[in-house]
């Protein structure tokens, strides 16, 4: 085989890997992982600006959100645009924020992942629709979420996010 022929078998053999490789990278992130960028405080300190998360599409296929995923959707006014925010009340359930406290149903639910000192404007009682959550940023001050632009709908949810993969200092599991 001449060299011009040795070349040209590598480079077929070079582009279809790296053409398998495309189609293999552009199926999972289509369908199974993603990655984003968080842009704002409004997940503090759960989530610091800067910080690049890896959200998987598939968790709830099989599974609805539950109440403390931290999940990742389109925002329901300008759905080109995605928000991450923390589940706060499943459909069908009855929030009210009283004295910095979150009551679904009226009992009182435990937030580990506030400050112990975090005081927030009283909200609802509000019922969540069947089908749409109720979501809240941890910020709670710093937060344009449900409690000014409503529900969102499952249909809008992305997936959950799962790992800070960046900066690696942060390296860890989203609770």
């Amino acid at each position: 085989m001449t060299q011009q022929g040795k070349l040209s078998s590598a480079t077929k053999e070079f582009l279809q890997s790296l053409i398998i490789a495309l189609i293999l990278a552009l199926i999972i992130r289509t369908f199974f992982f993603q990655f984003f960028y968080i842009p704002s405080r409004s997940m503090e300190s759960t989530l610091l600006i800067n910080d690049r998360i890896i959200v998987t599409k598939f968790s709830y296929w099989f599974n609805e959100p539950q109440r403390g995923d931290v999940v990742v959707f389109k925002y329901p006014l300008n759905p080109s645009t995605l928000y991450v925010k923390r589940v706060i009340a499943l459909p069908g359930e009855n929030i009210k924020l009283k004295d910095s406290k979150l009551y679904i149903n009226d009992t009182l639910v435990s937030e580990p992942y506030l400050p112990d000192d975090l005081k927030f404007e009283d909200f609802g009682p509000v019922e969540v629709p069947e089908g749409e959550y109720f979501m809240m940023g941890d910020n709670r001050n710093n937060s344009s979420d449900s409690r000014t632009w409503g529900f969102v709908k499952k249909d809008l949810i992305l997936g959950k996010s799962q790992v800070i993969y960046w900066p690696f200092d942060r390296l860890g599991r989203i609770e």
